[in-house]
């Protein structure tokens, strides 16, 4: 027994010591693809939906029929304080490796791709914490400063303009993590919240999602909300452009009438979104009217209720760190705030997917009930 025990040790050693260079800032799943995934799209950030929210963007994953998109999305993190390091794709022994993203008190090695919004390559220019309360970067974060009044404005200079979205190999970025980054790799982490898994699991089971369906460009490419894919607030991809191509005149773009430039390659476009997929049943204009406010009453008692309990999240903190309890107890309170947080957002999916479904059946019996008369008649 302690012969096999002793191998088995050893084998794990080994193969901690052969985890390729790019893992070393994050551990790469059970994901391996001979194809690279495309470029990145280009596309609106949706608007803050309020205080709290971080940043999210969007990436390709990878399901059983290929490359899917994820659309970029406002989410509520684990913990008060805590930042998001991307995922990403990396080459290695030719073969594409996923590296997924992670929440930790600093942001890490993302593969040096360039997510736009304050994500630049290397570390995020989005926004900080402070006391508990996250203040946003206007000049990369759309944000309504009506709603959220915690901001400042600073120019984040990035000269780093592609659209690829992966590192190393043929045409791959050539950015290799920090000590500062590997450091950050080794902070305290927590996985996506649930949230942003029931996210990409219904990304996944969209078919317009597919790389293969919209050849890079997704017909949303980031929502307000996770799972929001449709209705106010959804974003459409832009079309191709020139990766390369600088801004013509930065002045220019930042006059009053031309649609503002985020300083990382991407520019906020006025343009309305699209409000409905093109697979989505048509409803009357009263009955969609009345969704949308169910939907935003909903969220707003969302937003109430987890505004509460970040806040008694920070006193507890507070209380820990003047009684300047052991690093035990402190990883007692923060496990349990996690599994509250979690707990809530797990409670405010089936809320959203029950309001979902029911509407569902209400667009559907509207759809069924249509007066005859704008029927083709049978003779």
């Amino acid at each position: 027994m302690r012969i096999a025990r002793f191998l088995c040790s050893l084998l794990l050693a080994v193969g901690l010591l052969a985890i390729p260079v790019q893992s070393h800032a994050q551990v790469a799943v059970g994901i391996s693809v001979r194809i690279g995934p495309p470029v990145l799209p280009v596309y609106v950030q949706p608007i803050c939906p309020g205080p709290g929210y971080i940043w999210v963007p969007g990436y390709w994953a990878y399901g059983p029929d290929g490359y899917f998109w994820v659309p970029g999305t406002w989410v509520y993190p684990p913990e008060v304080g805590l930042f998001w390091t991307p995922g990403y794709w990396a080459f290695d022994d030719a073969f594409y490796v996923w590296y997924p993203g992670y929440w930790g008190p600093v942001v890490g090695y993302y593969g040096g791709i360039n997510y736009g919004f304050g994500y630049t390559g290397v570390g995020f220019f989005g926004g900080y914490w402070r006391g508990g309360t996250f203040f946003y970067n206007r000049a990369v974060s759309n944000v309504d400063v009506t709603v959220v009044r915690n901001t400042y404005n600073t120019t984040v200079i990035n000269n780093n303009v592609n659209r690829v979205s992966f590192n190393g190999g043929p045409g791959g970025t050539t950015v290799r993590p920090t000590s500062q980054e590997l450091s950050a790799a080794r902070q305290h982490h927590v996985s996506m919240t649930s949230e942003q898994t029931q996210h990409q699991q219904a990304a996944s089971t969209n078919r317009s999602l597919l790389a293969s369906v919209n050849r890079g460009r997704p017909d949303v490419a980031a929502t307000p909300r996770p799972g929001q894919f449709s209705g106010r607030g959804a974003v459409e991809s832009g079309r191709p452009a020139n990766p390369n191509r600088p801004i013509e005149n930065p002045r220019e773009t930042n006059r009053p009438g031309n649609p503002p430039a985020n300083n990382n390659g991407r520019i906020f476009e006025d343009r309305p979104p699209s409000s409905r997929p093109s697979n989505a049943p048509r409803v009357n204009p009263g009955l969609e009217q009345k969704q949308q406010r169910e939907v935003e009453k909903l969220r707003q008692q969302q937003d109430v209720e987890r505004q509460k309990v970040q806040q008694r999240h920070v006193q507890e903190q507070q209380k820990v760190e003047r009684q300047r309890v052991d690093q035990r107890q402190q990883e007692q309170v923060q496990r349990r705030q996690q599994q509250q947080l979690e707990q809530l957002q797990q409670k405010h999916a089936q809320q959203s997917q029950k309001l979902q479904e029911r509407q569902q059946k209400e667009a559907q019996k509207q759809q069924n009930k249509e007066p005859k008369g704008d029927r083709p008649q049978q003779h």
